[in-house]
């Protein structure tokens, strides 16, 4: 009988047998290994964690107390046998690879990844293994990102364009990750930024871990609607057509995602303007990441898993779609539509503790 594989597909998520714990598992276990502090790869309810350090603030105001290790970059853990490492995935701040040794034999479980240094995630650093385990989130040949200095002079533009006209200017992006990555690469000489209470929640809980920041202010009820129409204001996907957002009109209403590349998807949010930034890596990206690998096996996790499969096949990989429970976080259905065809406004169900403070996900607009 053959040996099982180090990494398992399961229904909880994927098992190392060998060492008896998870990675981003999305049932309740007692070992969960977590690549980063997403919904959709964080789950509440395991009775032990282990994560990146940059990550420890946000699991807990995310998930509440719970039982949680950190380790540096590089830093070796054994779990009854097995060694466990983390490398810098480049996705989100604090976001990780997992690889997992035994006897020889490497793993490589990426999570979401990019592989642009965004300025602010430590930089996505390829991993030598055997089998590396993907997302391909974007895996179409349409979805090849420019260069981020491009985008945000773009969004930096329409913000000094909006003040001429003016309109108060509001950017749509998820809590953690984009609201960061968009906040340390605006032109403060514009204004102030202020920021919904979801995302400055997500911020204070970085700065907490040691972050830093630019500055920014929260807006709440006491805030004067002149003056924060006078700034920028960061809000989450969640804001989207709430009284909260309509008591700024009259306003310009731009929506980052990777997504906007798609015909029809600026649209669909409503959005005045529609700005092509993504956490994910491009085509090419997440080709150049699996191909630095050397990897003997690629398994490719969520997105367009079939056709990306079957076009590494095609190219000389060893590639295989596996079904799991993750995607989400780009405001999309966890398996994307075929090319051409519109995306659908399905937002994955997160699982969170009571009173769960998650964009999406019943949390308060404040």
């Amino acid at each position: 009988m053959a040996n099982k594989p180090l990494l398992e597909f399961t229904d909880r998520g994927i098992y190392c047998a060998k060492g008896n714990f998870y990675i981003d598992p999305w049932k309740p276990v007692d070992d969960a290994v977590i690549t980063h502090a997403h919904a959709d790869h964080a789950y509440w309810g395991h009775k032990r964690y282990l994560a990146h350090h940059l990550s420890r603030e946000v699991l807990r105001y995310r998930l509440g107390e719970i039982n949680l290790q950190t380790v540096e970059f590089g830093e070796t853990v054994l779990k009854n046998g097995i060694k466990i490492s983390l490398y810098p995935a480049g996705h989100v701040i604090g976001s990780a690879q997992i690889r997992v040794e035994h006897q020889g034999e490497v793993w490589v479980v990426s999570g979401d990844y990019k592989v642009e240094d965004d300025g602010i995630s430590t930089p996505f650093e390829p991993v030598k293994c055997h089998h590396f385990i993907s997302e391909c989130t974007f895996g179409m040949p349409v979805y090849q990102w420019k260069p981020q200095v491009q985008t945000f002079n773009e969004i930096n533009n329409w913000w000094r364009s909006n003040l001429h006209n003016g309109l108060a200017t509001v950017l749509v992006g998820y809590s953690l990750g984009k609201a960061q990555r968009i906040l340390q690469n605006l032109d403060l000489f514009n204004g102030k930024v202020y920021t919904h209470g979801v995302i400055e929640n997500t911020n204070e809980a970085l700065r907490r871990n040691g972050v830093q920041l630019n500055p920014t202010e929260r807006i709440t009820a006491e805030s004067l609607k002149e003056e924060v129409r006078k700034g920028i204001i960061i809000a989450p996907p969640s804001s989207v057509g709430t009284p909260w957002m309509r008591k700024f009109q009259p306003y310009s209403f731009g929506y980052c995602s990777g997504w906007m590349a798609i015909r029809g998807a600026k649209r669909r949010r409503a959005a005045d303007r529609g700005f092509i930034l993504s956490d994910h890596a491009d085509w090419d990206g997440l080709i150049s990441a699996i191909d630095a690998t050397g990897c003997e096996c690629v398994y490719l996790t969520h997105g367009y898993t079939a056709t990306f499969t079957r076009y590494l096949n095609e190219i000389g990989f060893n590639a295989k779609e596996v079904h799991t429970l993750y995607g989400g976080e780009e405001d999309t259905p966890t398996q994307p539509p075929p090319e051409g065809e519109e995306l659908n406004d399905v937002a994955q169900k997160k699982v969170s503790p009571p009173g769960g403070d998650l964009e999406g996900v019943g949390g308060p607009a404040i």
